[in-house]
This record gives structure tokens, C-alpha cells and sequence, in this order.
């Protein structure tokens, strides 16, 4: 595979093939590259997947330069399907309550995940213009799902969780509590090296944080994905013009 002068598309998967294509991309990613695991990753096959696979949409970026290789993944819950499927699939981790009660559009992100290859081009950028078409096709108000720094050592990451409880926890209508708490507010903000700690922060956190997202409270050890999970939570209401410029597909410079 290559990322040279790639010709990308997006667009939902619409097949078995495409799925697994999807979930091959992320063993890669979450199981290889990060030592993730699960009760239904398929090592044989190189599948990394989970019961709640049938129930969202699955986002695809394809480099149709590359034989239809699919180089990016998102994969969407409303909040229909997850009626259907029981819960959405963050609430094994976090308290879903303040936005259950808001009545509002909920939309669940999850699995998001670029081929080694394509990182640091444009590849994610078209998972988010991908991204913003859906959640305007579906009438999206709030979009929320966990997103993880690679490791459980808390204290490793004590400087960036704190600056994320200091400086960006939700409103309280949106702050959505982690059920097996580990605190984020592991320093007093004065301590903080904000610079050094955001270094720290992961790139898709930082794009969130960018777009005007917020984070729950507290934080949640995956020690089957040997993740610290946050919970993100962006509300669109509450966009500024240049961040509500990505979800009305304009091309921000």
C-alpha cells in the first residue's frame, strides 16, 4: 500500500467485504499497533470486531489509487440503534444519563482509525467531511464517544488528564461520568506544564478539543485495549462559526 497521490472516497460500508475490510484496518490499528483485545477479535482472520458491530454505520475512507483500499474507519451509532442494540457502547464505560435526558439527537463515534501510511496528510480530514455530511443527513445535535491514550499507567498520563479536567470538562448537562472512576484531576492546574502536557494529548482528543468538544468526568482504564479511555462530547448548538464550518461542509483554511 501506498499514500502516494491517493484518490480518496468516502462513503458507508455496504457489505460484508467492505465491514471486514473496515475491521482489518482496525486490527491493524487497535490489536497490532496498540495491543488491544476482545472477546470476538478474530487473530486468525485479523478482524478486530465486537458485538456491536451490526447495529452502526461504518464510515470507510478508500484510496481508490490503491485498488480500494480502505486507508480510514469511523463507525457511527444514532441513537435509534442503539435502542436496538440495548445500549450504546460507551455506557459499559460511562454514565450516559445527563445526555439521555437532554432528548436531544445523539450520535456515538467510536473506532476511529487512519492507516499508518495515510497519518499527517488529508486522510482525516475527509473522514470528518464524511463525518459532517452524516450527522447533517441525520439531524445530529450531540455527538459524544470514548477516545484513548495508549497505556494504563496513570501516572504517566497524570499532566494531560488533569489539564483536560481543569481546562475542558463538559457543562453540566453534558457531563457524562466514567462508572469505574479513575479521578482526572490528578494535579492542581498550577502545576501543569500545559505546553508539555498537550504534547501528550493524542491527536484526535486535540482535534475534538479544536472543534469545541468537551470531556466527562472522570477517566476509564481499558486494560483489555491497554487504553485510559475520556469521554469526548461536542454539542453543534454550541459551535463557534469557524468550528460549525466543518459540519456545513465548508473548506477551512
Amino acid at each position: 500500500m501506498t499514500a502516494a497521490d491517493p484518490q480518496f472516497s468516502v462513503r458507508l460500508a455496504a457489505d460484508t467485504a467492505e465491514l471486514e475490510a473496515a475491521q482489518r484496518l482496525r486490527y491493524r490499528v487497535f490489536v497490532e499497533e496498540l495491543g488491544g483485545d476482545g472477546a470476538m477479535v478474530d487473530h486468525a482472520g485479523g478482524l478486530e470486531r465486537d458485538r456491536f458491530d451490526p447495529y452502526f454505520d461504518h464510515l470507510i475512507l478508500v484510496d481508490e489509487a490503491a485498488q480500494d483500499a480502505v486507508v480510514g474507519v469511523y463507525r457511527l451509532l444514532r441513537g435509534d440503534r442503539a435502542r436496538e442494540a440495548g445500549q450504546f457502547y460507551s455506557e459499559d464505560e460511562y454514565d450516559l444519563g445527563p445526555l439521555r435526558r437532554g432528548g436531544r439527537r445523539l450520535l456515538e463515534l467510536g473506532r476511529s482509525c487512519v492507516h499508518p501510511d495515510y497519518r499527517g496528510g488529508a486522510a482525516m480530514f475527509h473522514l470528518w467531511q464524511g463525518l459532517a455530511d452524516y450527522v447533517e443527513t441525520h439531524g445530529i445535535e450531540v455527538l459524544f464517544g470514548v477516545a484513548s491514550f495508549h497505556g494504563t499507567d496513570i501516572e504517566r498520563l497524570a499532566a494531560p488528564l488533569s489539564l483536560l479536567h481543569h481546562r475542558h470538562l463538559a457543562p453540566d448537562d453534558l457531563r457524562v461520568r466514567a462508572r469505574d472512576y479513575q479521578r482526572m484531576d490528578l494535579l492542581p492546574e498550577s502545576a501543569i506544564d500545559r505546553r508539555a502536557a498537550m504534547l501528550q494529548v493524542p491527536a484526535l482528543i486535540k482535534a475534538y478539543l479544536r472543534l469545541g468538544g468537551h470531556v466527562g468526568e472522570g477517566a476509564f482504564i481499558d486494560r483489555a485495549f491497554n487504553t485510559v479511555d475520556v469521554c469526548l462530547v461536542m454539542d453543534t448548538e454550541r459551535l463557534s462559526p469557524r468550528q460549525r464550518a466543518v459540519y456545513q461542509r465548508e473548506r477551512v483554511s
